[in-house]
């Protein structure tokens, strides 16, 4: 079992995905009509790197993009702000374990000519010509750090929470102009668009960073909801509180922090982890309640004690595969990521895997791919056998994966 020395400052979160016709996290379908190639992006957060990979068959390396190429400006503004610098430090000395956190979230815009990473430590979004390596534009966001992101079905629009201001801004993914923006709970982290692009959900996780991990002390972790707006207007639809949901199920002890999820492909369901939990639950959209529970297995080699779980998250990480029949979990402080039967919920192998911080779709839709960032790669399990098929190595600290395009024969830029 991997140990922690710190606590995190701000959390994953999660991951919601939609899952539709194409696997949840793929990114839209390219639109021009150059000659594009399907890959997998990989944010190595440490390292300040983004791997891309194949996203079928041996899932392997392709080339590697940095993603701070404007470091050294950076570091000199954060230096120059004592503020910014304070909150630098905090973010490296607890959520980063020691270490600065250079890229969360990636997309490619539709045409694959360019990526836009959401980037912790310097509290920004920015956009990677693919080919150069240089940056075409930077949407500082509001606040002091920058987190999970979500593209539109279309590709055009990519919403971003900033976690430290309650906002999500939602950005054009060419230009980097702010289209709008909308509040939303404390510590906002997932965001998804549903598959028609007209409403986005918000995920606000509170205060994971403190030290008030007991089940009495529930209540100071803040404002924790979902968030639905309209995508257009950025005007608010609905606010969903689990906390009645888990209460009138005797689940007075578990959080209603809501981590990573992912629809059902119609809509109707939506499967999510929360705080603490080693395991998921099924929420029904038009009922507003939580229809199933699934407890998962506890790995004996980890401890008890709530302090010790990464952003307060035992498990972190769910996908579903295209046709609705199988999820699949990344037991974050267990070790391990198993694919659990939809209809019946049942578990199936538990795949040994190191600090697992995500779970994603491979391009054929056949593969659940997670990252493990206790040693630095990414593990491929099969759908319909629960079974590994392969591990490839990436960069240090390999959290968000996304599905992505590049030109047919793209090649690592030479600044990266």
């Amino acid at each position: 079992m991997s140990v922690f020395r710190r606590r995190h400052l701000c959390s994953l979160t999660a991951a919601l995905a939609l899952t539709a016709a194409l696997p949840a996290t793929a990114a839209a379908a390219p639109s021009s009509s150059a000659a594009l190639r399907e890959v997998m992006f990989v944010g190595n957060n440490w390292d300040g790197t983004a791997d891309v990979i194949r996203s079928t068959g041996d899932f392997g390396k392709i080339g590697r993009i940095n993603v701070v190429p404007d470091k050294d400006q950076r570091m000199a503004e954060i230096n120059a702000d004592p503020i910014k610098w304070i909150y630098f430090m905090a973010i490296r000395n607890s959520v980063g374990e020691g270490h600065d956190q250079f890229v969360d979230d990636m997309y490619s815009t539709p045409d694959g000519t360019s990526m836009v990473v959401s980037r912790p430590s310097f509290a920004d979004v920015v956009s990677i010509d693919l080919a150069s390596g240089r940056i075409n534009w930077r949407f500082p966001v509001s606040g002091y750090r920058s987190d999970h992101m979500a593209v539109s079905p279309d590709g055009k629009r990519v919403a971003v929470s900033a976690s430290t201001s309650n906002t999500v801004h939602v950005l054009d993914i060419v230009s980097g102009r702010e289209l709008g923006k909308f509040g939303t709970g404390d510590k906002p982290h997932e965001n998804i668009f549903t598959q028609d692009g007209k409403y986005i959900y918000n995920m606000a996780i509170g205060d994971v960073n403190t030290q008030t991990d007991a089940p009495w002390l529930d209540w100071t972790k803040g404002d924790r909801r979902i968030t639905v707006v309209d995508a257009t207007t950025f005007k608010q639809v609905k606010v969903i509180d689990m906390r009645p949901q888990l209460d009138a199920l005797g689940l007075k002890e578990h959080s209603d922090a809501v981590r990573p999820a992912v629809f059902s492909p119609d809509e109707s369901k939506l499967y999510f982890q929360v705080s603490f939990f080693n395991g998921f639950f099924e929420y029904d959209i038009a009922t507003d309640k939580i229809t199933r529970t699934k407890t998962l297995p506890e790995n004996p080699a980890t401890s008890d004690d709530r302090t010790t779980f990464v952003n307060d998250s035992r498990h972190h990480g769910i996908s579903m595969s295209p046709d609705g029949r199988r999820l699949c979990v990344a037991g974050t402080m267990d070790d391990y990521a198993t694919v659990v039967d939809r209809a019946t919920l049942q578990e199936g192998p538990l795949v040994t895997a190191s600090k697992p911080y995500w779970a994603t779709v491979s391009g054929d839709g056949k593969a659940c791919v997670v990252s493990e960032s206790g040693t630095d790669q990414v593990t491929a399990i099969d759908f319909a056998t629960g079974k590994k098929v392969v591990s490839v190595p990436v960069g240090d600290h390999p959290q968000r994966v996304r599905l992505g395009h590049v030109a047919a024969g793209w090649t690592s830029p030479s600044a990266s």
